[in-house]
């Protein structure tokens, strides 16, 4: 399936210019490829009720959507962890690495693109504001003109347009490319939504239209196509963890798809979701035999100390590691009060200290609960 072509640049380089899109012979897919829709549609659907038993959904979310952004910033460089965003969330510690700022403003631009969706359409006006939200005050290695697509030539790989690995449409034919995308995303056709997310990302990373974070404002348009077209009903799939453990093939797979081989892209991007659904199903279930297991720790304490326990407890799934300061801050507790608590949360074995070294300005994590995470 044709998607564009190379063509030969008056100032002597030469660049891919997509052709009509969508082709205007349709898509064609296998029986393979359709089946691998329906079964990842199927399992979005199990993801979507189990993750609805969840007591904390949105706690949850808080988790996947860091890990999330360090996946997706890793895949570009960074060496920052989640556990390292969680740290810079919590003011638990002084010494982060500088490139955490790439996990949080990708956090920052996901969950403003999922409320900016709750009233205004998907649309390259929307790509440009959460490519302002990834961008801006961002720690950059070049200009990246936040929330504004590119007007001069960028590539991939390489020095210099003539010796890159991959050469982007120039501006004036981008500009069409976009176009064609943006009606393609409001397009009532016939495609799978699942079969289309994938398409619109491979699409939009072909296009690549911004001069600096295009992979990662692409893997945010996944999350949020899907979620806008109701495969789920809260946004808890996220596809960067699996991009980044096969790099390599991810890249592949993309390269392919601009010389038109689409159906390995699909085949790969299916996989994804059904691989990080499964995950997920499972995230979901250890999250409640754990909550389940703890709960029950804190209810043989005491009444005084298990009411205070409770107060603090469902605070930990949205932000797992801590010091007094913020056990203050969720409480309104005294410094001596917080530290009780936290002193309770240890002997039960639900925090434990996270520099065992350190006797002052001591954190603590919730290491069974992000352990769960981390796995993946």
């Amino acid at each position: 399936m044709k998607i564009g072509q190379i063509k030969k640049q008056s100032t002597g380089y030469s660049a891919f210019v997509p052709g009509e899109f969508p082709p205007r012979e349709g898509f064609e897919f296998s029986a393979k490829i359709i089946q691998k829709a329906s079964n990842a549609t199927l399992l979005l659907g199990k993801l979507d009720g189990i993750t609805q038993l969840l007591p904390d959904l949105d706690f949850f979310l808080f988790m996947y959507i860091r890990k999330d952004a360090a996946s997706s910033s890793q895949i570009e460089g960074t060496k920052a962890t989640m556990i390292d965003a969680i740290e810079a969330e919590s003011k638990t510690t002084e010494k982060l690495p500088e490139d955490v700022d790439d996990i949080l403003h990708y956090v920052k631009a996901l969950n403003y693109g999922l409320e900016r969706l709750k009233n205004f359409p998907i649309s390259l006006r929307f790509l440009k504001e959460i490519h302002k939200e990834l961008m801006k005050d961002a720690r950059a290695s070049h200009y990246s003109d936040p929330g504004n697509f590119r007007t001069t030539q960028n590539w991939i790989g390489g020095t210099a347009p003539n010796n890159a690995h991959f050469v982007p449409p120039p501006p004036e034919e981008m500009k069409d490319a976009l176009s064609d995308l943006e009606k393609f995303l409001h397009d009532s056709d016939e495609l799978l939504p699942i079969i289309k997310a994938g398409i619109i990302h491979a699409h939009f990373e072909t296009i690549h239209p911004f001069l600096d974070g295009n992979g990662r404002t692409g893997r945010i348009l996944i999350t949020l196509y899907l979620w806008l077209n109701k495969l789920l009903d809260r946004p808890v799939l996220f596809l960067s963890s699996y991009f980044k453990r096969h790099q390599k093939v991810y890249y592949s797979r993309l390269d392919g798809y601009h010389e038109g081989e689409m159906e390995p892209w699909l085949d790969f991007f299916l996989d994804g979701v059904s691989d990080v659904a499964e995950q997920a199903i499972e995230t979901v279930k250890q999250i409640t035999t754990l909550r389940e297991e703890d709960m029950k720790k804190i209810h043989s304490l005491g009444k005084t100390a298990a009411d205070s326990a409770i107060a603090v407890m469902p605070e930990l799934f949205k932000l797992p590691i801590v010091n007094v300061a913020v056990i203050q801050e969720w409480t309104g507790f005294t410094r001596q009060g917080a530290q009780k608590v936290i002193d309770r949360f240890v002997e039960l074995g639900i925090l434990e200290q996270k520099d065992e070294t350190k006797n002052y300005g001591r954190s603590f994590i919730y290491r069974r609960y992000v352990d769960i995470f981390n796995e993946k």
